[in-house]
């Protein structure tokens, strides 16, 4: 089997640690692993298949020998250095909101549109971990249904603010227990034993940034803009996996238990619904699962073909770094690196 040279940028953050231990159990075909973050991390070390690995510098240059770059550095450092990677003979595989919505850029989850590699120039966008949960649980229905419309609310962890937002939520909770003054950094209100209806900046329609992305990642994803998108993205007080309450309007007739029947058998979807015994997906039960949990599944009785159903993931695994390193194999499978 060939073997590839990867690399990982940001390697030593949230999203590209979990990158760099879901290569090493998937067994991912790795020739040679690299390391990349900021000049601060140059010679901290990694483990990587029981080795020590040295971090070194992301920077220009520094690509010239891989054949993958899974990017996880936030939005500046995939603008200043993607190009680069790929003028240097690397394909990038990019975690940030940086190119998702490039024409010239495939937005990618596997399980929904993998034919989609098939047109990358160099780089492949990994999609907001709110939409990949999303419509890795929505493409079976769609498929079968024609969805027309959804409505979704997210419940989203504070890991999806990275370790600040982690940080935040541990020490407010300190505050309060030992009866100290909660403080405010990462989040505009206090995030210990609250909710916040408000991820990312708001935009001229009133809507967040974060929600935005679930409209317009849908309607690239599922190649149809005719698809009514209405979010509403909101930060709870956990610290790893996302939560969505999901509703759908379908063209075709949908029922209940049929729904769920298609969603059982669907790749990287488990459905836990047993309401008799109090059975439904849980976020804090969840974190480390590469899967997409599916429960309260049932009937919307205020319109006429309407489904209703809840739907967690780990943000950091399948809403990050899982999804990029299925994309990497996807290309191998396509014969596209």
């Amino acid at each position: 089997m060939k073997r590839y040279s990867v690399g990982v940028v940001g390697a030593m953050g949230a999203v590209g640690t979990e990158m760099l231990k879901i290569l090493e159990q998937r067994d991912f075909p790795v020739g040679n692993i690299k390391p990349l973050d900021v000049k601060e991390n140059e010679g901290k070390k990694v483990y990587f298949n029981g080795r020590e690995v040295e971090v070194q510098v992301a920077q220009e240059g520094a690509f010239g020998d891989l054949d993958i770059a899974l990017f996880s550095a936030g939005e500046a450092a995939s603008c200043d250095l993607a190009p680069a990677a790929v003028s240097e003979g690397c394909i990038v595989i990019d975690n940030s909101n940086a190119f998702r919505m490039d024409s010239k850029v495939p937005l990618v989850i596997p399980e929904v549109n993998p034919e989609d590699v098939m047109w990358h120039e160099g780089i492949i966008a990994n999609p907001n971990c709110s939409t990949i949960q999303m419509l890795v649980a929505l493409k079976p229905l769609h498929d079968r249904y024609t969805i027309k419309r959804i409505v979704v609310s997210t419940y989203q962890a504070v890991s999806g603010s990275g370790l600040p937002g982690i940080l935040e939520l541990e020490e407010q909770v300190r505050a309060y227990i030992e009866n100290r003054e909660l403080k405010v950094k990462v989040y505009p209100h206090q995030i210990a034993f609250n909710a916040i209806p408000h991820i990312d900046t708001f935009t001229d329609n009133a809507y967040t940034k974060e929600e935005m992305k679930m409209v317009h990642e849908t309607h690239k994803i599922f190649h149809d803009e005719k698809i009514r998108v209405s979010p509403t993205a909101v930060r709870i007080p956990v610290i790893r996996c996302h939560s969505e309450a999901i509703n759908i309007e379908t063209e075709k007739p949908i029922e209940a238990q049929e729904a769920k029947e298609v969603l059982s058998k669907a790749p990287s979807i488990k459905v836990i619904d047993d309401i008799s015994a109090n059975v439904y997906p849980l976020a804090a039960e969840l974190k480390g699962t590469d899967e997409v949990y599916v429960g309260r599944i049932r009937q919307d009785f205020s319109v006429k073909n309407g489904l209703n159903m809840w739907v967690v993931a780990d943000n950091l695994r399948k809403g990050a770094a899982l999804n990029a390193v299925q994309i990497a194999e996807t290309l191998i499978k396509y014969k596209k690196v």
